[in-house]
């Protein structure tokens, strides 16, 4: 399921992401009764924990409403409506990031530091890796974590235009190795069966069904029998075994891209 921002009125959208519409916004307006006024930020506040707690599907201004004690039509004096809201929400769960790292000199540690708390926000958060790349949000909080970004990796002494495109390959791969570890954590729960039950299952049939199966994929059987399986850590044993490869892949991979940077910044570097 894929979700694009920025479907809703763009003027009343930017509005409200940059709270310029004054005070009425962004605070509470009293309402009648002993119960308290709503905001935006209330408002916001209730549907990410609605998308957190059943995800992005669940979504809707009624189930917002009534996780407030509020019909539906309550809310449309705050927020015009899902797709705005939907905004509102991606932006503000973006807040949760580092704004700054401790500036060490050592760049390659910062990327460290920033790759893995972005994996982390990701699982949080499951439902933004929902919502497409293609139409950024354009909110404070977005721009608030890609000016991070981009403040590490200019401690690196690249070039603008080099940098641009880091800044798309090392977002791109970490968000893709979330995707891996969000869709593991979810498999068992949705289909009824374990990683492992899944993989013996399937794999079992492999040598029925296919017995030339090595001589047609020599490279891949040579690397399978070439790798060693690491033994699991303590604590280790109730992580989906899909989660377990896709975070291996992803210090790997950080690595890999690290080095690819360090190379980089050796082959710019003046005598």
């Amino acid at each position: 399921m894929v979700v694009f921002a920025g479907q809703g009125d763009a003027r009343r959208s930017m509005s409200l992401l940059w709270r310029a519409d004054g005070p009425r916004e962004q605070g509470r307006r009293p309402g009648p009764g002993p119960r308290p006024g709503l905001s935006v930020d209330a408002i916001v506040t209730a549907a990410i924990a609605v998308a957190d707690e059943d995800g992005m599907a669940a979504l809707s201004m009624r189930a917002v409403g009534e996780r407030l004690g509020r019909t539906a039509m309550a809310l449309y004096t705050y927020v015009p409506g899902k797709s705005e809201l939907l905004d509102l929400m991606y932006d503000a769960v973006h807040a949760e990031l580092p704004a700054r790292y401790e500036e060490t000199g050592d760049w390659r540690a910062g990327l460290t530091a920033w790759a893995r708390d972005r994996l982390e926000f990701h699982l949080r958060h499951p439902w933004v890796l929902q919502v497409s790349q293609a139409r950024p949000v354009l909110g404070p909080h977005e721009y608030a974590g890609l000016d991070t970004l981009v403040r590490l990796l200019n401690t690196t002494g690249l070039e603008a235009r080099l940098l641009r495109q880091l800044v798309g390959t090392l977002s791109h791969f970490v968000r893709g190795c979330a995707g891996t570890v969000a869709e593991a954590r979810q498999a068992a729960a949705a289909t009824g069966e374990s990683d492992e039950e899944w993989w013996f299952a399937r794999s079992a049939l492999l040598g029925e069904v296919a017995p030339d199966f090595a001589e047609r994929y020599p490279n891949l059987m040579a690397m399978e029998t070439a790798s060693t399986p690491q033994p699991q850590a303590p604590g280790e044993e109730s992580v989906p075994y899909l989660e377990r490869e896709a975070r291996e892949t992803f210090d790997v991979g950080l690595g890999v891209l690290l080095d690819g940077i360090g190379a980089a910044i050796a082959g710019t570097a003046k005598p």
